[in-house]
């Protein structure tokens, strides 16, 4: 994974298509932290990885109401967070976020900073930027 980015996307495809490939790579109790501006293809970045988990990726939609969205179902379960109005990490610890951390399945956390604290030392850290109206870039680190 180390020599796949930093990566720039041409379009929302290449993008989903790259969060398929590292859901190849992830083992169980992963931890992804997708951070980015609003519109910068954190969700459809999820989307691949749940496309490459065997899962729809039209059941897929940006848990910013419902701060956590969960799939099972396919190779493993997917925690899908999203942090954007969370107000506290402890609103995060109340949901049973550490239940979900350090179980069996795969955790993302889009706008992670909110609750970087919370997040293992073995996260790994994903940055999606804008490049132009189709380009993305993503990059690795914080």
């Amino acid at each position: 994974m180390e020599s796949a980015f930093p990566v720039t996307t041409q379009s929302v495809e290449e993008t989903m298509d790259l969060g398929a490939d590292l859901a190849a790579r992830l083992d169980p109790g992963a931890v992804v932290a997708i951070d980015g501006d609003l519109g910068a293809g954190k969700t459809h970045f999820v989307k691949g990885l749940a496309r490459g988990l065997g899962y729809s990726e039209r059941e897929v939609r940006s848990p910013t109401f419902t701060i956590v969205q969960v799939h099972e179902g396919g190779s493993m379960p997917l925690y899908h967070f999203d942090a954007y109005r969370v107000g506290s990490p402890e609103e995060f610890v109340d949901l049973g976020f550490e239940e979900y951390v350090y179980g069996e399945g795969v955790t993302v956390v889009e706008w992670p900073r909110r609750v970087e604290d919370l997040l293992p030392d073995d996260t790994i850290w994903l940055r999606l930027e804008h490049i132009s109206a189709e380009e993305r870039r993503i990059s690795k680190g914080r």
